[in-house]
C-alpha cells in the first residue's frame, strides 16, 4: 500500500493554509507569553484525548480521565478509560522530549509499545572444510588445550540451541487463534510506517499547515499501527513542533478534528480532506485562544482572594492547580497541599470555584 502525494489542487488549498498558519502562530505566541500557559499546556492534554477518543467512536468522560490520572478512580476503570490515559501519557512523553522526536521510528515504536528487532552481530569463523559458523562465545583461553574444549563445546552447544528453536518453531504457531482475532499476521507495521516516515520526508517542501494535513491523511490510508491509531494525531502535532509552527505547547489537533463533520473529515475527494485537515487546525487554534482567555481572566479573579493571606497559606497551591486540571476533586486539594478534606474543602469554598458535578458524593470543581 502506497500513499501518493500526487498533484494539489493550490487554487483551493491557499485560502485554508493561510488561516491555519496564522491562527496556529497566534496562539503559539499567545500560550508562550501568557502567565497561565503551562497549566493551559496540562489542560490541553485531558481534553485532546478525549477529543481523540470521540473521533474513533469511543466516549470517555473528562471527569473519569482526570480522576484516573489522580489515582481517585470511582470505580473500576474501563478499557477506553486506559486508552484515553495511555494518550495523555504519551502527549506528556512528547512534550518533555525534542521538537520531531516522536517523528522517527524509534519515537513510533517507544509511544507504540513495540519493541524494536536488534540484530547482534557476530563474527563468521571458518572452520576448515566444515562451513562458516558463528563465533558467539568468546572467552580468554588460558591454554591451547583448553581452548579447544571451549571451541567444541561452543560448536556444540551452538547446532544444540539451534535445532531446538528449529523444531519448537515447527511445533509452535506464530500466531495463536486468540492473537489472531486481534492482529493480522500479514500486517506489516514496520514497513507502513517506513512508508509514512518516507513521505515525511518528501512533504518538507510543503507549507507546514498542508505538510502536516497531508501525514494525517496518509496516516488514515496507511493506518501503520492496528490498534494504536490514535498515534497518528499525536505525530502531526509533533510534525508541526518540528517544522517551528507550534513551539510553546503540543496543538490539540483532536479538538479541532471533533468540530469538523464526519462527512467532510471522510470524504472520497482528497482535496476536500485536506481543506477539512486545514480547519480542524484552525477550530483547534481557536478553542486554544479561547480557553486562554478564560484560564487568564480565571487567574486575576482567583488571585485577587489570595491577596493579604499569610505566607503559608495554601491557596496559591490549589490556585495552580485549578488552572492545570479541567476538573478537581477535594481529595486532590488535599494531596497536592498536603493539608486534610476538611481543609481542601474550606480553600474551594473561599474560591469560589465553580461545582462542576452537583453531586453529594465524589463532588468535583473546575474552571470550564
Amino acid at each position: 500500500m502506497v500513499y501518493d502525494i500526487g498533484k494539489l489542487t493550490h487554487e483551493t488549498l491557499l485560502g485554508p493554509i493561510a488561516a491555519a498558519e496564522d491562527a496556529l502562530a497566534r496562539l503559539d505566541e499567545r500560550v508562550a507569553r501568557s502567565e497561565v500557559g503551562a497549566g493551559f499546556a496540562e489542560r490541553a492534554d485531558f481534553f485532546d484525548s478525549v477529543s481523540s477518543m470521540w473521533i474513533g467512536g469511543e466516549l470517555v468522560h473528562l471527569e473519569d480521565l482526570v480522576l484516573h490520572d489522580a489515582q481517585m478512580d470511582i470505580r473500576a476503570p474501563s478499557h477506553e478509560l486506559v486508552i484515553a490515559h495511555r494518550i495523555v501519557r504519551a502527549r506528556r512523553r512528547v512534550s518533555r522530549n525534542d521538537p520531531g522526536w516522536a517523528v522517527s521510528r524509534s519515537g513510533i515504536m517507544a509511544l507504540a509499545g513495540v519493541a524494536e528487532e536488534t540484530s547482534v552481530e557476530a563474527e563468521p569463523v571458518d572452520r576448515g572444510g566444515e562451513g562458516v559458523e558463528l563465533d558467539l562465545i568468546h572467552h580468554e583461553p588460558l591454554s591451547p588445550e583448553l581452548a579447544e574444549i571451549d571451541d567444541v563445546l561452543a560448536r556444540t552447544q551452538w547446532l544444540v540451541d539451534g535445532n531446538a528453536a528449529v523444531e519448537q518453531k515447527k511445533r509452535e504457531p506464530a500466531y495463536s487463534i486468540g492473537e489472531l482475532l486481534i492482529r493480522d499476521p500479514d500486517w506489516d507495521e514496520g514497513e507502513r510506517i517506513g512508508e509514512w516516515l518516507e513521505l515525511a520526508k518528501k512533504v518538507e517542501r510543503l507549507p507546514a499547515t498542508l505538510a502536516a494535513a497531508v501525514l494525517w491523511d496518509a496516516w488514515e490510508h496507511l493506518e501503520p499501527l492496528q490498534r494504536q491509531h490514535w498515534l497518528g494525531l499525536l505525530l502531526v502535532s509533533d510534525y508541526l513542533r518540528l517544522r517551528g509552527k507550534v513551539r510553546s505547547h503540543l496543538l490539540t489537533f483532536a479538538v479541532g478534528l471533533r468540530e469538523i463533520p464526519r462527512e467532510r473529515r471522510r470524504a472520497r475527494d482528497r482535496t476536500s480532506r485536506l481543506v477539512a485537515y486545514l480547519d480542524a487546525m484552525s477550530a483547534a487554534a481557536a478553542a486554544g485562544m479561547k480557553d486562554i482567555d478564560r484560564l487568564a481572566l480565571a487567574k486575576r479573579q482567583l488571585e485577587r482572594k489570595a491577596l493579604d493571606k499569610r505566607s503559608t497559606s495554601s491557596l496559591p497551591v490549589a490556585i495552580d492547580l485549578f488552572l492545570s486540571r479541567p476538573i478537581v476533586s477535594a481529595h486532590m486539594v488535599a494531596k497536592t497541599a498536603r493539608i486534610t478534606s476538611r481543609g481542601a474543602l474550606n480553600l474551594i469554598s473561599e474560591l469560589g470555584v465553580r461545582e462542576i458535578t452537583g453531586r453529594g458524593r465524589y463532588r468535583a470543581w473546575g474552571i470550564l
